[in-house]
């Protein structure tokens, strides 16, 4: 293998709208988690906790809305190649568990909407644009969306933890420069 085999991914990086839309996505995504964490701890209905529902459900819709972007311009722009020493095996799964990824920024949200209308509570983004509500009011479906969501997003940390320990791994163990596609000044 020679020295420019090792540092493919250092000749492209992602588009500057796909690095902002993964960054702005990843941060949405902790401060959302952190948030619902945070707010299904608190005990009753304080007015703290019913504002901090709120905003996991704007941040939600948003991560919705930004995914759907993201996956749009995916569709349209194609990905840096990956270093051309890596291992199929590591290939198919940063494949696989990219999928899964834009799979959960997608899936989390609905269900999270879904749970919130079978619980006939409205979402009203940003306190000003009520959305419509998608099912009537319906206590199991209550439940189960609500350990939909749940899982889901226990599935998203996962993910999200072995995405960023492959991309460390890259960075510290492998030297290929994977991880400058998506933080250009690591160049």
């Amino acid at each position: 293998m020679t020295h420019r085999d090792l540092f493919t991914a250092h000749d492209e990086a992602y588009t500057p709208t796909a690095i902002g839309l993964h960054w702005l996505i990843a941060a949405l995504m902790i401060c959302g988690f952190t948030l619902g964490w945070v707010m299904t701890s608190i005990h009753g209905f304080t007015p703290t906790k019913l504002r901090y529902f709120s905003w996991h459900k704007w941040m939600g819709v948003t991560v919705f809305a930004l995914a759907a972007l993201r996956i749009l311009w995916r569709a349209t722009h194609r990905a840096p190649p990956l270093p051309s020493g890596m291992p199929a095996w590591q290939r198919a799964g940063a494949h696989l568990v990219h999928v899964l990824l834009y799979a959960l920024m997608i899936a989390i949200p609905i269900t999270g909407y879904l749970f919130s209308s079978a619980a006939n509570v409205p979402v009203v983004y940003l306190g000003i644009v009520p959305l419509p509500r998608l099912i009537a009011p319906d206590p199991t479906l209550k439940a189960i969306f609500k350990t939909a969501h749940l899982l889901l997003n226990c599935g998203l940390a996962a993910l999200v933890v072995a995405h960023v320990a492959a991309a460390l791994k890259h960075q510290w163990v492998d030297r290929d420069g994977l991880l400058a596609r998506m933080i250009p000044f690591l160049k």
